[in-house]
């Protein structure tokens, strides 16, 4: 084999690892896991501003791309799950969320207070910041429906219940827009710390990194 011959062959050789390579990060990214992160603070106390999470992408069943067609169905969403998912107002945005009533259930919302199925629940994620409570015709921070949730959607609510867009304001989640549970914090720090700060190095939150989410 003439050296020119080699070359081409080590070419070969290295384009093909790499193919390999990205087809695999693709198949992950797709299927498996997903890192995703935090960007407001809809979900304090539970996850805070520069939490780096990964999402168990399998966990509801293996879905078609961009579709979100269940393929092979494994389990369903429960309530008091963290989902990532597609914004139902803008699908190429991704939310994450804590799963609140499920298809089926009649949820409302009385000063404050959850009730599923016409029952106070225990809601030990509720995260309150301030005590004026505002009435349904006002806005439906405070108090809402009754409403029933429609096949295949989904209730969701952020755990900073007076700072947080979610399904009070845009409605349900579709099925076929999860992408996720949230699983485990991989990486955390202050993002208002400039990235070459002497700073930034001081703010990573140790404590947090591979804190299971519930």
């Amino acid at each position: 084999m003439s050296t020119e011959q080699k070359k081409k062959s080590v070419v070969r050789e290295y384009a093909e690892a790499i193919g390999i390579a990205i087809l695999l990060a693709l198949f992950i990214r797709t299927f498996v896991v997903q890192a995703f992160k935090i960007p407001s603070g809809s979900m304090l106390p539970t996850l805070q501003i520069g939490d780096h999470l990964l999402v168990n992408k399998f966990i509801y069943g293996i879905r078609l791309p961009f579709a979100g067609t269940v393929l092979v169905p494994i389990k369903e969403p429960k309530r008091g799950d963290i989902i990532v998912f597609r914004f139902p107002r803008d699908r190429s945005t991704d939310y994450i969320k804590r799963v609140i009533g499920l298809p089926g259930d009649k949820l409302e919302i009385r000063d404050k207070t959850l009730l599923i199925n016409d029952s106070p629940i225990d809601d030990p994620h509720a995260h309150f910041t301030s005590a004026q409570v505002l009435p349904g015709d006002i806005s439906p921070k405070d108090n809402l429906g009754p409403i029933v949730v429609p096949p295949d959607k989904y209730f969701v609510m952020g755990d900073n219940r007076d700072n947080s867009s979610d399904s009070r304001f845009w409605g349900f989640v579709d099925d076929a827009d999860i992408l996720g549970k949230a699983m485990i914090i991989y990486w955390s720090w202050d993002i208002d710390e400039p990235l070459l700060s002497v700073d930034r190095f001081a703010s990573i939150r140790w404590d947090r990194l591979g804190d299971i989410i519930r």
